[in-house]
């Protein structure tokens, strides 16, 4: 964290997100939610006054956004089988992580991460972020509906319209991470994040626009990691043109890792600038530096 906010304070940076609910469920502070402790999600607090830390990160202008990761919680679905995502026959279905998913179908499901939103908000997160509010992208699970893509749709649309309503009295953001090829596949990519679908209940949309994850490429640049700069603004462009939204919309997740999907380059200043110049030409919202490991540089960026 400190040398995070370190980086804020010498550079253009202006913003954290700080996980709320991470990838493996658990939540960092003490949470007031009786299903958090029932599941294990308590048992290990990395934050031990979340209060305090949100009043000294206003203190120092930073815009702070609450990361809930939604439908991959691990702990919920170890523990409450019968929110699980299962296999075909009915046992516990895990994804490559080994990891557990909860059904995006089951109203206990939304109601507990509505109830993590509102706490943050509460805290006074300036924005909530949903993460993983998606299907698993694996075609063997099996849910308590079937796995159609109308039905897909309707699930994860209906949660963030659920959850817009019930944080309104709050005053904060609403935003999601999406699949960057969201911003092309006119379906909904298998995992239920159809565009048109998504933009009615958030504030802003956060494609993960990581040259890595185009494994197919996009139309004219089949080497994602060589073109970061219009990986970033095509599929920016691409996706307002669908959307008709204003530009301001959009903040997109930018790559600050290395390469793993094509030539394993390392992602320094050069790399990190073209994508953050393509999503300022666009005209978003700004955007966000994503790296798995939480260690950043100031590689490619202003003071």
């Amino acid at each position: 964290r400190e040398s995070a906010l370190k980086l804020i304070q010498e550079t253009e940076l202006n913003g954290l997100v700080i996980d709320v609910k991470g990838d493996r469920g658990m939540i960092p502070y003490k949470s007031s939610i009786s299903l958090a402790s029932e599941v294990g999600a308590q048992k290990i607090k990395t934050v031990k006054d979340m209060n305090g830390l949100i009043r000294d990160l206003k203190e120092k202008r930073v815009y702070t956004i609450a990361r809930i990761v939604v439908f991959k919680d691990n702990l919920l679905a170890s523990n409450m089988p019968d929110l699980a995502v299962k296999t075909q026959r009915g046992e516990i279905w895990r994804d490559r992580e080994n990891l557990a998913w909860v059904d995006p179908f089951k109203k206990e499901v939304w109601d507990y991460n509505i109830q993590i939103a509102i706490e943050a908000a509460q805290y006074g997160f300036d924005e909530i972020q949903f993460d993983y509010v998606r299907f698993p992208d694996a075609s063997e699970p099996r849910f308590s509906r079937p796995n159609t893509e109308e039905n897909r749709v309707k699930a994860i649309s209906g949660f963030l319209m659920e959850a817009k309503k019930r944080l309104k009295p709050y005053n904060v953001f609403l935003s999601a991470d999406i699949f960057g090829y969201v911003c092309w596949n006119l379906n909904d990519t298998l995992i239920g994040q159809k565009l048109e679908e998504l933009i009615t209940h958030l504030d802003y949309l956060s494609p993960m626009l990581y040259p890595s994850g185009f494994q197919y490429g996009i139309p004219g640049y089949r080497i994602p990691v060589a073109n970061p700069y219009e990986i970033v603004y095509l599929s920016l462009k691409r996706a307002q043109e669908r959307s008709h939204l204003s530009s301001v919309r959009f903040r997109p997740w930018l790559q600050a890792f290395r390469d793993y999907a094509f030539d394993k380059r390392y992602f320094n200043g050069i790399e990190i600038r073209s994508q953050i110049k393509a999503a300022e030409v666009f005209g978003s919202h700004g955007w966000m530096l994503w790296n798995p490991s939480n260690i950043y540089y100031r590689y490619g960026l202003n003071d």
